[in-house]
């Protein structure tokens, strides 16, 4: 099959010179270290050299209707990928890095292709990866890899925190999604904290 061609952008420039120097390629990004309440979602993401996906970039540069429809079109095209969930009771018992960086552990061994370079963003790697690692620091407007992976925990954990809201109105958490905005404060001292809420995040209001 010919290979389908885009506008070259510096994210898949950046991954094609080290897919060809390493061979397949992993990129790990993780959404929802901030807030007060619900899963940190890490995606890990081996994106298609032979059918890139025009628009690719920072899930945080893309409005959430654009995020939306990458969603579809990466899930549909990559190779393989995965979104591990992390629980707040793992982030209370772990703190939020290292329950964290063990979501992304997860997520890259749960692809059905082992990569042979995972691409993380941020500053440090997860210990005990099984394949060679690499901290990419703003590794989602560095890497298509990166970023396909921010897309998929960002839209991910997003729709879970909807879900949410419908079965508890009274936090608005489709509106703030979690984040420790005021509102959402003056509503935990309003209404009290349910099990999907991090405790340890919450010490100061004395949880």
């Amino acid at each position: 099959m010919p290979r389908k061609t885009i506008d070259s952008t510096p994210l898949y420039d950046y991954d094609e010179a080290l897919r060809t120097e390493c061979g397949v390629l992993c990129g790990v990004d993780e959404a929802g270290r901030g807030p007060l309440c619900g899963p940190v979602c890490c995606a890990a993401v081996i994106l298609n050299p032979e059918d890139p996906i025009q628009g690719v970039t920072d899930s945080k540069k893309l409005s959430e209707k654009r995020r939306e429809e990458l969603y579809d079109q990466i899930i549909q095209r990559v190779l393989a990928w995965h979104v591990e969930f992390v629980s707040p009771q793992e982030i209370d018992e772990k703190n939020i890095l290292w329950a964290t960086m063990a979501g992304m552990a997860r997520a890259v061994s749960a692809l059905e292709t082992r990569p042979a370079l995972v691409l993380i963003d941020g500053n440090r790697c997860p210990p005990g990866l099984e394949m060679p690692s690499r901290a990419v620091v703003k590794g989602d407007a560095t890497s298509a890899s990166i970023a396909a992976a921010s897309i998929l925990a960002k839209v991910s954990r997003d729709r879970y925190m909807c879900e949410l809201d419908a079965q508890y109105p009274q936090y608005q958490l489709a509106k703030h999604k979690g984040y420790p905005t005021a509102l959402h404060y003056q509503l935990i001292q309003q209404y009290g904290i349910q099990p999907f809420y991090r405790r340890s995040f919450l010490k100061k209001l004395g949880y």
